[in-house]
């Protein structure tokens, strides 16, 4: 960053490369909306081109990019409160009877572990919002706890709460929905 700063463009194109994919995937699991998630990842960028000349190096540049784009998904709840029901829509895979009629042996095995998935999916999207947040950047991005408490702006062990109320928010959802779905 301190690079681009300087005037390499090359730079920009080297961080923007490297932090696109994930950031962008940050974006979609907090929201469920494609759109909006396109939007506040164009106005990231935005922000990170805009801030270039006055940036510090008082933290890695990733925490400093998360935590933008934190502000950004904060800022944008705040808009449209309330922000009590988080819910996803999910597809159906393409060709998934097709997949699954080439492979009879492990039919029913494939079977639960898709609506596992589905169930985990399900509940990861209606954790509270700053459990989710701490939950996916430490499971998809491999941030630490410390991290995540600069990104968030909380402190170490609030963060830790947040994670490890996820976990256990997970863990009692997927079992709930999985004892419900079996016995209907």
């Amino acid at each position: 960053m301190l690079q681009y700063a300087a005037g390499n463009a090359r730079a920009f194109e080297v961080l923007y490369l490297k932090h696109k994919g994930p950031l962008y995937r940050y974006f979609v699991r907090q929201l469920n909306d494609q759109q909006l998630a396109e939007d506040l990842y164009q106005d990231t960028w935005s922000r990170v081109i805009k801030a270039a000349s006055s940036y510090e190096t008082s933290a890695k540049f990733t925490t400093w990019l998360y935590r933008i784009a934190h502000n950004l998904i904060i800022d944008h709840l705040r808009a449209v409160k309330p922000v009590n029901s988080f819910t996803e829509v999910f597809e159906p895979e393409q060709d998934h009877q097709a997949q699954l009629a080439n492979q009879d042996d492990n039919l029913e095995s494939q079977l639960m572990d898709n609506q596992k998935a589905t169930l985990l999916k399900g509940c990861v999207a209606d954790l509270p919002q700053v459990q989710k947040e701490a939950f996916l950047l430490n499971v998809e991005m491999g941030f630490t706890a410390a991290i995540i408490a600069d990104i968030a702006g909380a402190t170490l062990e609030a963060t830790k709460s947040r994670i490890r109320y996820a976990y256990k928010g997970l863990k009692d959802c997927v079992e709930l929905k999985w004892q419900g779905a079996n016995h209907d």
